[in-house]
């Protein structure tokens, strides 16, 4: 279990400087273009414009660094226990329950994470066989590669929680 909670937290450490990286590329990537229109478009100047048809690609870059920060995030507040939470048992069973009813939703969690892995793994797999481009020549799977990659470590996340909550139920051996 030590081992796996130092993946854990080294898959942390990356994602913190992955998610720092991509946000500063989004921001500048947005902030040129955006400097540019203006450029163009009120001081009337053709080079600006010139510049922004050579950049034509930036606009979908910063939409696919979208992508890829929403699942780097994600798979950030998981791990942290911050993920979004709907659930009705804890309105209807009593205080005693909570660490089954933890371990389920958990479990349910990790069930459906499963599939969405398995989903996109299938997904990434018709893209690939596709050959379709993104921008620059790159081939559309790679970008699309954070989708596998996003909901195989959420599901690690989640899979580490229900380990600890296990141990944590009675009977269950303690840390």
């Amino acid at each position: 279990m030590r081992q796996l909670r130092a993946i854990n937290r080294f898959l942390a450490r990356i994602e913190e400087w992955a998610v720092v990286f991509l946000l500063w590329l989004m921001v500048a990537g947005a902030f040129i273009q955006v400097a540019l229109r203006f450029l163009y478009t009120h001081l009337h100047l053709r080079w600006a414009n010139v510049l922004i048809g050579q950049l034509d690609w930036s606009e979908p870059f910063v939409r696919l660094l979208v992508l890829w920060l929403t699942f780097l995030g994600a798979s950030l507040v998981t791990g942290e226990n911050k993920h979004i939470k709907i659930d009705l048992a804890s309105t209807l069973f009593p205080p005693r329950w909570l660490p089954i009813r933890e371990l389920l939703l958990t479990s349910a969690s990790i069930f459906i994470n499963a599939i969405m892995l398995k989903v996109s793994l299938d997904y990434l797999k018709m893209e690939r066989s596709f050959g379709g481009n993104m921008f620059l020549n790159i081939p559309g799977w790679i970008g699309e590669i954070i989708l596998p990659v996003g909901f195989g470590i959420i599901l690690f996340r989640f899979f580490i929680r229900a380990l600890d909550q296990g141990l944590q139920l009675p009977g269950g051996k303690s840390r």
